[in-house]
């Protein structure tokens, strides 16, 4: 029997969709505020998470975040706020579906079996879920070569990709201009180094909220780089 979380400060509506998943042959748990369904999401092994947005303590953004470091748990995120950036945001995150209160509780028993059937498929194939990277907001998913900020994908041409990996992959480690030329375009002393300069103020661009104080990849004035986590 398949194991559902529900995770809904509203008590009515939390218990009408916990009736509706039991009738269909679900064992449902509940939990109203953010901390206590973030725990229960982390230690009690479930095989579909429910999730409204607006919670009390932490919100369903940071849930999803802090579930997805830790597990490809399927996560239906549910809420009353229609704004297309919320859903574009909960996706980003690693939600893989958002529903738009009112919904029909048969519509969400109806995806929560997709979603469940889905993810077996995906594990019993023996398909690799994808390799993510996540530090402090940035979410660099290597397998789709795709890169959100704080929810929000940006595009990166293939070499900002790469080099962007790269130094994530190595946090705190000082790399010289020469050697990331070297092992981005797999080039040795053909071309201008003068392009990892430039490749590095792009992501910049994408990444930072002030270019000029960088949080992420910090310049070592006569060395190189390095991303700091």
């Amino acid at each position: 029997m398949s194991k559902i979380l529900i995770i809904e400060d509203e008590v009515a509506i939390a218990e009408l969709e916990k009736d509706y998943l039991e009738l269909s042959g679900f064992e449902v748990f509940m939990e109203h505020t953010g901390d206590a369904g973030l725990r229960a999401a982390l230690k009690d092994g479930f095989d579909l998470i429910i999730l409204d947005l607006m919670l009390p303590g932490i919100d369903g953004f940071e849930i999803c975040r802090k579930i997805r470091e830790k597990m490809n748990t399927p996560i239906i995120m549910v809420s009353a706020r229609k704004e297309d950036i919320d859903k574009i945001r909960g996706l980003g995150l690693g939600a893989d579906d958002y529903m738009t209160k009112p919904f029909s509780p048969s519509e969400l028993v109806a995806r929560v079996k997709a979603h469940l059937a889905r993810y077996e498929r995906l594990v019993g194939s023996g398909i690799k879920a994808n390799e993510i990277i996540e530090i402090r907001g940035i979410k660099i998913d290597k397998t789709a070569r795709r890169v959100y900020v704080n929810g929000e994908e940006k595009a990166f041409t293939t070499k900002e990709f790469d080099l962007l990996t790269f130094l994530a992959e190595n946090p705190n480690h000082v790399f010289t201009k020469e050697e990331l030329f070297n092992r981005i375009w797999d080039m040795e002393s053909i071309g201008d180094i003068a392009t990892v300069t430039v490749h590095i103020k792009k992501i910049r661009e994408k990444i930072e909220l002030n270019t000029s104080k960088p949080q992420y990849i910090e310049t070592i004035w006569g060395v190189g780089y390095r991303f700091k986590v």
